[in-house]
């Protein structure tokens, strides 16, 4: 274990930067679907199948590597997730065919994945480790490199192929993974302080990660829901919360993509200051209040006549669902390890996955601003099962 506190300072800083490297790829390939879709001469049935890639390898890829994780450790598999990740990141543009997208995002998506789950696992243990709760620096720093990555996009798009770009995210990622991956190979994983002297007189074997039992199991797959809960609502804001403005508010095209922006920068504000949020608050009163929170910002957001209006609603959801997400994955992580840790993202991600299609099907039955109204009831519904969890979350 580390040493001392040193140690668990540069592995803070060292998992910072392989949370950040991650939305900073994943970004930078987002931004660039729209040429590689022109490149391949896709249709936008055809597209949407190709992108299922991504969804699937990431959802089949976080329960083995759960696994993985317990065998051959958080930090290493973390690390060569991010090879792979760099690495696949520049295959897009060289395919030519609908097929052989989809084929090369299976393996983006495995290893985007992968190192969610690893990292998160890493993170969990640090956080056990330090005795506070810092999980939503992570995840800030997650969605720093997101906007980081995007903005770059944006700025090379017109003078770089998507090819060019996509190359040298992966130099930058595969450079940045040397020189962070060094400082996380050299750290063993923290033991947690109340488990250390255990630790020493507990054979290898014993002391692992414990996979959820039946008993914590349906504990785990509850704090999962709140992470589908709040991935939903993510990933619906993507993409319709710029429809919603310029259809049903007649924003301007600019005006409405300032509306996700919004959103994605109140996130990473709530997540910035979560940590000292959930050391004032606690882990119960910071899945209520978000959840609370988050439901009525996105009932003003959806409803909302005017918009400015809408504009406020968005970032007061967005700071309401920023600190749901890391705390359930930091508490499924503390119940069972990387396995839980797996099974919570798994469910989030699907939650992600879920949002923009059923949005979209509620818009075709009743209309747009009802359909978001749905986010509000699942942030609702986190909240009423963080308070629901109150006794588990304080053990």
């Amino acid at each position: 274990m580390p040493g001392n506190r040193s140690d668990l300072t540069r592995l803070r800083i060292a998992l910072t930067v392989f949370f950040a490297l991650d939305g900073f790829i994943f970004a930078g390939w987002v931004v660039r679907i729209p040429a590689i879709k022109q490149q391949t001469g896709a249709s936008a049935s055809g597209l949407g199948l190709a992108l299922l890639g991504v969804s699937a390898g990431a959802v089949i890829t976080m329960v083995l590597t759960g696994r993985l994780c317990r065998r051959y450790g958080n930090h290493q598999v973390t690390v060569v997730c991010a090879v792979l990740l760099s690495l696949s990141v520049a295959l897009p543009p060289l395919t030519h065919s609908t097929l052989a997208l989809g084929a090369v995002l299976l393996v983006f998506g495995s290893a985007y994945g992968g190192i969610n789950v690893a990292f998160n696992s890493a993170a969990v243990d640090l956080v056990r480790a330090l005795q506070r709760p810092i999980m939503p620096s992570f995840h800030a720093a997650f969605s720093l490199g997101g906007m980081i990555g995007a903005g770059l996009g944006a700025l090379v798009a017109g003078s770089l192929s998507p090819t060019q770009h996509l190359l040298g995210l992966t130099a930058i990622g595969l450079l940045v993974t040397v020189l962070a991956g060094r400082t996380l190979l050299r750290i063993q994983p923290p033991t947690p302080p109340e488990n250390a002297l255990r630790a020493e007189n507990t054979p290898r074997s014993e002391s692992a990660p414990r996979r959820p039992g039946t008993r914590t199991r349906p504990l785990v797959i509850t704090f999962g829901l709140i992470a589908l809960c709040t991935a939903y609502g993510e990933g619906a804001m993507a993409d319709w919360s710029a429809l919603h403005l310029e259809q049903d508010l007649d924003a301007t095209p600019g005006v409405a993509a300032v509306g996700y922006t919004c959103f994605a920068l109140a996130m990473t504000i709530g997540r910035l200051t979560g940590t000292q949020l959930l050391e004032r608050l606690g882990q119960t009163r910071t899945l209520v209040y978000g959840g609370t929170t988050a439901a009525l910002g996105m009932l003003l957001g959806a409803l909302a006549p005017s918009l400015w209006a809408a504009l406020l609603g968005f970032v007061i959801t967005g700071l309401g669902l920023a600190n749901l997400f890391p705390v359930a994955i930091e508490r499924a992580g503390t119940l069972a390890g990387p396995d839980g840790v797996a099974i919570a993202s798994t469910l989030g991600y699907g939650g992600m996955l879920l949002g923009p299609p059923a949005i979209g099907f509620m818009a075709d039955w009743f209309s747009l601003p009802t359909a978001l109204t749905s986010i509000a009831v699942l942030a609702a519904s986190a909240a009423v099962i963080g308070f629901a969890t109150r006794r588990a979350a304080a053990r």
